[in-house]
């Protein structure tokens, strides 16, 4: 795994042209570096745009002066001795304003020509099996299978449920009353929006190719599997059972590892996120931290219970909690993590209470062993050999 950035080789990664142990290794980085991770999104939003640009078809014009610049051209040339100055010296004298359009308008043929190529490759629908009753593919009902194309719904009733092959990369589960649209899917993004009911979702490819639009958030893979649900209030449900989910919305982020579960509200984006096997009490308290406004005195009180009831694993929520509470409550949590989990080296209390992000970074990579129970997680022996594979 690399353990500097590895921004030189994001666009090689993003196009596929890395050798496979490479790209393991800048998936794996991926997963714990956050500057790399937005400066490949921004990659991806640039292969994205530059995909969408509509062929512009030239005039008519335009070729008509190219062909008689280039007629004139032979002419001039079958005249002229070959392999002599005569033809650089006729160039620099009086052809060269004639050579400069004639190159000038190749150039602009070639990047129309080239901007065609890569733009004209067609959106590819998913294929769905009905795996119960009969699901509803866009306006039609399937048995046994079925395409999914961009724009489209696929609709569960009580008695249905289906299937989704996302491409070579994985499979998505739908239950029965659920609805889910595909919003894209394309080399480097396949993205489905989640409107309400439940969906078991197994990803085997490089982090941030997956991704569930809901009400209150996004989730994006990072090499996994999980079970996503929304309700009809807008309000989502995240498990992990397998590496890795991050849930964002305007910024706010929750990293979500095997193990654990995150839940969102609309127009607030992604909760902390917890163990599954945390107490009642400490689920009920961290609801209110990021749910309620019952202010600083409330938030200071709440807090007493997540901080009482904090296991080493536990330092998962309080690492997400550094930056969603202020002051004395920062503090507090700081010192309660350093009591389970001490700080290394170049990370002090200075330095978190005022958010440094690599010192957060540095104490994250410290802690995620204790997450998992392990020095080297499960989830990541199993990522690797699907990698490997």
């Amino acid at each position: 795994m690399f353990k500097k950035h590895v921004s030189k080789h994001l666009s090689a990664y993003c196009h596929g042209e890395l050798s496979p142990e490479r790209s393991r290794s800048v998936a794996e980085h991926l997963l714990s570096c956050e500057r790399c991770r937005r400066e490949y999104d921004q990659i991806k939003l640039g292969v994205s745009l530059a995909k969408r640009l509509a062929p512009v078809p030239a005039p008519d014009s335009m070729w008509d002066g190219i062909t008689v610049l280039l007629r004139g051209r032979s002419v001039d040339a079958a005249r002229r001795p070959e392999h002599s100055w005569f033809g650089l010296a006729h160039i620099m004298a009086g052809g060269w304003p004639r050579f400069v359009a004639a190159s000038a308008v190749l150039i602009l043929i070639i990047g129309i020509a080239t901007t065609w190529y890569y733009t004209r490759q067609p959106r590819v629908a998913l294929e769905v099996e009905g795996l119960e009753g009969a699901p509803i593919v866009g306006s039609a009902p399937i048995s046994k299978s079925g395409r999914l194309a961009v724009g489209e719904w696929l609709v569960t009733d009580s008695d249905s449920r289906a299937r989704i092959n996302v491409s070579s990369i994985g499979r998505v589960e739908i239950d029965p009353n659920t609805r889910v649209r595909l919003v894209e899917t394309r080399a480097t993004e396949h993205r489905l929006a989640l409107a309400a009911g439940r969906l078991h979702a197994q990803i085997w490819a490089p982090p941030r190719l997956f991704f569930v639009e809901t009400p209150s958030a996004v989730a994006v893979d990072l090499g996994c599997a999980y079970t996503l649900e929304v309700d009809n209030f807008g309000r989502s449900y995240l498990h992990v059972t397998s590496g890795w989910v991050m849930l964002e919305l305007r910024g706010r982020e929750s990293i979500v590892p095997a193990g654990a579960l995150c839940e969102t509200r609309p127009g607030i984006g992604p909760g902390t996120p917890f163990f599954e096997d945390a107490p009642e009490g400490f689920r009920k308290a961290l609801a209110k931290i990021d749910f309620e406004t019952g202010g600083q005195e409330a938030t200071a009180e709440v807090l007493n219970v997540i901080l009482a009831g904090a296991r080493k694993r536990d330092t998962l929520t309080l690492w997400h909690l550094l930056s969603r509470v202020n002051g004395a409550d920062r503090a507090r949590l700081y010192d309660r993590m350093a009591e389970l989990v001490p700080p290394p080296e170049g990370v002090n209390k200075d330095g978190v209470m005022r958010l440094d992000q690599l010192m957060l970074d540095l104490w994250k990579e410290k802690l995620e062993p204790a997450w998992f129970d392990t020095e080297d997680p499960s989830w990541r022996k199993a990522w690797r050999k699907g990698w490997e594979d």
